[in-house]
């Protein structure tokens, strides 16, 4: 948009589409750009950024597994291959959305009073923040504990029986993970949401709390359907949200006297 009120005015509703798209056009070339940068190798052991990440996230259960020698492995020709390009794509996917983010501020922005600028500012920095929070939350806490957990399934072979042991497929073991992420990122984001709701008026925060049973029955819900099918992993997603809701109450009546 434009940076002035005088030049703001003069704009047409076509002047403003075609900002919008080299907006969105920045956003969009740096996340080609970082999907492309996380193919070069650019270690000492020939690993490029796509790899690093990749050790990141099997970090976990490499730490549990590497003890009776276990493995991971993928049993078609391409799917080595295509792991890599979802772990790009997932990288990129996390460094540009601030970028996008950015770039709808400043789109948005000009057509904003100084006023509102602050009151919406505040939201634009903790969307990243709670996203960073809720990934931590289910790298750290989380997922060790659900990897504990379907790992005590595993079974010795003892009088002359097999035994059942793991050997997850690279594929849907990156899957599950970055599904973990996004799930525990965008959850995080219920606290932005419901303050936007109500500094918009769409919601008082007298609606949060009448609604708060059916709140805690939705957690419930979300959690089962996001996390794999153990409790542990869903108790620890829902708990979260319902605490996040009850934050969202508390400051949104703060919110509502300002």
């Amino acid at each position: 948009m434009a940076k002035t009120k005088k030049s703001e005015q003069n704009m047409t509703l076509l002047d403003h589409l075609i900002e919008l798209r080299n907006r969105l056009l920045i956003s969009f070339c740096a996340f080609i750009f970082l999907f492309f940068l996380c193919f070069i190798k650019f270690t000492a052991n020939n690993q490029n950024l796509a790899d690093i990440v990749y050790n990141f996230l099997q970090a976990p259960l490499a730490s549990q597994i590497s003890e009776n020698g276990g493995r991971m492995i993928y049993t078609a020709l391409h799917e080595g291959f295509f792991t890599q390009v979802k772990v790009a794509f997932f990288i990129s996917l996390c460094v540009s959305l601030p970028i996008f983010l950015i770039q709808i501020w400043r789109f948005v922005a000009p057509g904003l009073y100084q006023n509102e600028k602050k009151a919406f500012l505040p939201f634009l920095l903790a969307t990243p923040v709670l996203f960073v929070a809720g990934a931590a939350m289910v790298y750290y806490i989380v997922i060790p504990l659900a990897w504990d957990f379907f790992l005590s399934f595993q079974v010795n072979g003892v009088d002359g029986s097999l035994p059942i042991e793991l050997e997850p497929r690279i594929s849907e073991y990156l899957s599950l993970v970055m599904k973990l992420i996004f799930a525990f990122g965008l959850c995080f984001e219920l606290p932005v949401i419901l303050l936007l709701l109500v500094k918009t008026g769409i919601i008082t925060p007298d609606d949060l709390a009448n609604k708060r049973k059916y709140a805690i029955l939705i957690a419930f819900v979300i959690a089962a359907i996001l996390t794999p099918p153990d409790v542990i992993s869903q108790i620890l997603l829902a708990l979260p949200i319902i605490v996040l809701y009850e934050i969202s109450i508390i400051f949104s009546k703060f919110l509502n006297k300002s």
